[in-house]
C-alpha cells in the first residue's frame, strides 16, 4: 500500500520547502522514526558543557613521561592523550558516535592547567600561518586501508627507511594512530554502557554502535554505517587537536561504493542513509554551542578522475541532508560543469532557495584549467574539492591550506601621497612621484602597478617568514601525515616532503570592483574629460571628500562594474591580470605556487577602515567591495548585466577560488518555472566564463525585521561570504553589509 510522505521546513514561522512523495508504509515509518531522533538530536546538541576546555591538560599528561625523548616523539605521545584521554560522550540520540564535549572538564586543578599550558607552549603548535589545518584528508585510502591497513603500511615502511629521522617520523605516527585506537576504544565501551541502560531499538542501536567500533580497530570498513562512523570519528580528532576547517571532500564518490552495497544487500534504505548523514551533519554545529564555530566544506557533483559526470544517488542524499539539517556549518559546495544534469542543479537551487545560501555553485570548466596551469597530474585536478570557504584543493596530495589578505585598494594612497597612507602615517611605500607627475592614465596604471608590487613583496615577506620560522621536524603532524598521500610510503611529514604536491598560498585579493569603479573614474574625469586634475582628486580624497561634494557626485556617477559596460569592465579585466601578475613571481617556503584569490571573506568590511577614500567616490573607512562582485548598490541594470560584467575577466588565472555574491528575491526559486530560467542564467554564466556564484533569497524586509528583532529570527540562516551564518548571531557591520547588496528578482 502506498502513502504520502511530507517533508516540510519551516524556518521563521513560514514554509519554505515542502516535498511529497508516495512511499510504502515501511519507508514512511523508516523516515518518521529517524526525523523524530534527529529532533531529539537537535536539542541535546543545545544544552552548553559545564567546565573548561583541557587540550592543554591532556597533552601534558601524555608528554610528560618523555620530556628526554625527541620533541617529534614527545609531542606525539601528547597528541596521543588528547585523543585517548577525552571523555568519549555519547548522546542518547546519537545515531553516529563522536563528539568534542569529552575535551571538557570540571574541577580543573589551576596549578596543573597552568603548568599544563606552559608545557604546551614550549613544544610548540602549528596554526593557519603554518599549514595546521584547512585540510581534505584522503578518506578514501584511509577507508579502503582501515586502521589495520595503516598500521602494516607504518610497519613495512619502517623496513625500508634506514635514516634515523624517517623511523623517528613513522613511530610518530604509529603512536599516534595508537591514540585515536584508544579513543575508539572508549567510544565503544561508553556505547555499550549505554546499551545497558536503554532497551528496544536504542539497546540495539548502541549495541551495533559498539560493535562496529571495535570491528574498525582492525578491520577496514565493510558498510555505509562503519565508513561514516569512521571518518567522522577522524573529524572529531582532528577538532580535539584543534584542527578547524578539516574538509569532508568528496563525500558522494568515496562513499558511493558502501551505500551502493548496501542498497544491494538491504541492510540500508535511502532514509536511513539521509538520517545517519543528516545526523552527521548537524553535529558539525556542535562547535556553535561549545564556544567556537567551524566551516567544514563538502563537495559534491563535478567529473570523475577519469573526466566522466560524477553526480550519483548520494549526491542527492547529501543534498537533502543538508536542507533537513538546516544549519550554517557544513557548507556546502557543487561542482557544475556542461554535462551537469539539470535535475541535479535544480534540486541545488532548491536548497539555495530556502535561505540557506548554499551550495555554492563552482564552475569545473573555469577551475581545472585553473588548477592545471601550476603542473598537477589531469586525474589529481579533475578529482580537486575544496577547503575553507571556496578555495580549490586537492585532496589528500599536498599540504593544508594557507592565505591572507592583500588590500589592494589602499595603494591608491601612496601612489598620490608619495608613498605614504593617509590612515597609516608609518607606512612608507615608494614615492612615484606623487599626482603631478602621472600625466597620462598609462603613466597612472605603471605607478599603481609598482605600488602594487612592492605592496605585495612586503605581504609575502610576512607570511613567508612566518610560513618557514618553525624547525620542520619538531613541527611535525604524524597523525594529519597519515591521511595525506605519500607521508608513510616517503617516511616524512606532510609539511617535509611527504606529500605528492608542495603547499599553496592563496593571496586574498581585495576590492576588484572599488579598484575597477576607481580607475574608470580617474580616466573619465581626470584624463579623458579632464574635469577634475588628478591634484585636486588627491586632495579631496584627502579630506574625505568634505566640500568637494559635486566632484563626489560625479565619481559616483562614473561607470560602475556590474553593469555591462566595456569602459569599467576593462579594469576588472586588468585588475585579475595585474593579481596573477604580482603572485606569479613567488612561491612557497617548499616550491609550490601563490594562488591569487577574489574572495574577501567579511574582511572587506574590516579592510575599508584600513583605507581612506578612493577615487570611485567611496568615503573613508566603509567597506569594500565584496569579494569578486559588484559595489553594493551600483549594480544598477539588472543580474544578467552583472552575468555579462564578470565574465570578461580571466578566471582561469585564479587558481584559489573567487566569490560571487548575488541577492535573490525570495520567491524567484521557490517558483518552477523562474527556477529553470536561473538554471539557464547560470549556465550561461559558466559557459561565459564565471567561476562561483552563490545566492542569499531572504528578503531585505525580513533581514531588517531581524535586526530589529533578533528574538524572532534565531533560526535564520543567511549567505555572508564563502560561508553562511545565523544572521543575529553575525556582527553588525556584516548584516548591513548583506542587506546592502542589490536584490535581484522577476523573471530574470
Amino acid at each position: 500500500m502506498k502513502y504520502k510522505k511530507y517533508l516540510i521546513i519551516i524556518q521563521n514561522n513560514t514554509i519554505v520547502h515542502c516535498h511529497l512523495e508516495l512511499v510504502d508504509y515501511n519507508g514512511f515509518e523508516v523516515m518518521f522514526m529517524w526525523m523524530t531522533e534527529i529532533e531529539n538530536l537537535r536539542r541535546e546538541l543545545s544544552v552548553t558543557p559545564a567546565g573548561e576546555i583541557c587540550r592543554e591538560v591532556l597533552f601534558y599528561q601524555g608528554v610528560k613521561e618523555y620530556y628526554s625523548q625527541p620533541p617529534i616523539i614527545a609531542k606525539s605521545y601528547g597528541t596521543a592523550a588528547v585523543m585517548a584521554k577525552a571523555k568519549a560522550y555519547l548522546y542518547q540520540n546519537d545515531l553516529i558516535a563522536g563528539s568534542i564535549r569529552g575535551i571538557f572538564q570540571k574541577d580543573v586543578d589551576a596549578r596543573i592547567m597552568g603548568h599544563a599550558k606552559q608545557v604546551y607552549r614550549s613544544y610548540g603548535q602549528n596554526h593557519f600561518g603554518t599549514n595546521s589545518d584547512h585540510f581534505a584528508p584522503d578518506y578514501q585510502t584511509f577507508l579502503g586501508d582501515g586502521i589495520g591497513g595503516t598500521y602494516r603500511k607504518i610497519e613495512v615502511s619502517r623496513k625500508l627507511h634506514k635514516d634515523a629521522k624517517a623511523r623517528r617520523f613513522l613511530k610518530a605516527a604509529k603512536i599516534t594512530l595508537d591514540g585515536f585506537c584508544g579513543m575508539l576504544q572508549n567510544y565503544a565501551e561508553e556505547a555499550d554502557k549505554k546499551a545497558e541502560a536503554e532497551k528496544g531499538e536504542k539497546k540495539r542501536r548502541f549495541l551495533n554502535m559498539a560493535a562496529d567500533l571495535r570491528m574498525l580497530l582492525t578491520e577496514k570498513p565493510t558498510t555505509f554505517r562503519q565508513a561514516l562512523q569512521l571518518i567522522f570519528l577522524c573529524h572529531i580528532a582532528f577538532l580535539l587537536q584543534d584542527k578547524h576547517a578539516m574538509a569532508f571532500g568528496r563525500m558522494d564518490q568515496f562513499l558511493l561504493p558502501y551505500y551502493e552495497k548496501d542498497l544491494r544487500q538491504g541492510v540500508l534504505t535511502r532514509e536511513e542513509a539521509v538520517a545517519l548523514l543528516t545526523s552527521m551533519f548537524i553535529k558539525i554545529g556542535e562547535h556553535r554551542y561549545l564556544g567556537g564555530d567551524d566551516t567544514v566544506n563538502i563537495c559534491i557533483g563535478g567529473i570523475t578522475p577519469t573526466g566522466e559526470d560524477a553526480v550519483n544517488p548520494l549526491s542527492y542524499c547529501i543534498l537533502e541532508a543538508v536542507r533537513i539539517a538546516n544549519i550554517p556549518g557544513p557548507n556546502l559546495s557543487a561542482r557544475i560543469h556542461e554535462r551537469t544534469p539539470d535535475k541535479f542543479l535544480d534540486e541545488a537551487l532548491k536548497v539555495i532557495a530556502t535561505g540557506l545560501g548554499y551550495p555554492a555553485l563552482m564552475n569545473d570548466n573555469i577551475n581545472i584549467p585553473a588548477l592545471l596551469r601550476h603542473g598537477y597530474a589531469r586525474e589529481d585536478v579533475n578529482d580537486y574539492c575544496f577547503v575553507g570557504c571556496v578555495e580549490n584543493f586537492i585532496p589528500g596530495k599536498q599540504p593544508p591550506w594557507s592565505d591572507g589578505r592583500f588590500n589592494v585598494p589602499m595603494y591608491f594612497e601612496p601612489l598620490l601621497f608619495h608613498g605614504k597612507a593617509l590612515l597609516h602615517p608609518d607606512y612608507i611605500g615608494l614615492d612615484t612621484g606623487g599626482p603631478e607627475a602621472l600625466k597620462t592614465m598609462k603613466d597612472f596604471l605603471k605607478a599603481f602597478h609598482r605600488q602594487l608590487a612592492y605592496g605585495f613583496s612586503e605581504y609575502y615577506m610576512f607570511f613567508n617568514n612566518e610560513n618557514d620560522r618553525y624547525q620542520s621536524e619538531n613541527y611535525a603532524q604524524p597523525f594529519l601525515s597519515l591521511f595525506c598521500g605519500d607521508c608513510i610510503e616517503r617516511g616524512r611529514d606532510i609539511r617535509d616532503g611527504g606529500a605528492k604536491y608542495p603547499s599553496a598560498h592563496g593571496a586574498g585579493c581585495m576590492g576588484i570592483a572599488t579598484v575597477a569603479d576607481s580607475l574608470a573614474a580617474v580616466d573619465k574625469l581626470v584624463y579623458q574629460e579632464k574635469k577634475y586634475t588628478l591634484c585636486q582628486l588627491a586632495e579631496a580624497i584627502r579630506v574625505n571628500y568634505q566640500g568637494y561634494e559635486q566632484m563626489r557626485e560625479d565619481l559616483l556617477a562614473a561607470p560602475k562594474y556590474g553593469n555591462d559596460d566595456d569602459f569599467v569592465d576593462r579594469y576588472a579585466i586588468w585588475y585579475v591580470e595585474e593579481m596573477e601578475r604580482l603572485v606569479s613571481e613567488y612561491r612557497t617556503r617548499d616550491g609550490g605556487p601563490v594562488y591569487a584569490a577574489i574572495a574577501s571573506n567579511v574582511q572587506n568590511i574590516s579592510a575599508g577602515r584600513e583605507v581612506a577614500a578612493t577615487p570611485d567616490g567611496r568615503r573613508c573607512g566603509e567597506a569594500l567591495s565584496d569579494a569578486a562582485s559588484p559595489m553594493h548598490g551600483m549594480d544598477r541594470e539588472g543580474i544578467t548585466a552583472v552575468v555579462k560584467s564578470t565574465t570578461k575577466p580571466d578566471f582561469r588565472l585564479i587558481s584559489c577560488g573567487t566569490v560571487l555574491n548575488q541577492k535573490l528575491t525570495p520567491g524567484l526559486l521557490r517558483k518552477d518555472e523562474y527556477r529553470k530560467k536561473f538554471a539557464a542564467l547560470l549556465r550561461v554564466y559558466f559557459k561565459r566564463g564565471g567561476q562561483e556564484m552563490q545566492m542569499n533569497c531572504v528578503s531585505r524586509e525580513m533581514l531588517k525585521d531581524a535586526m530589529e528583532h533578533p528574538e524572532n529570527y534565531r533560526s535564520l540562516v543567511v549567505r555572508v561570504s564563502g560561508f553562511s551564518a545565523y544572521f543575529v548571531e553575525l556582527d553588525p557591520a556584516v548584516q548591513l553589509d548583506i542587506l546592502k547588496r542589490t536584490e535581484h528578482g522577476g523573471a530574470v
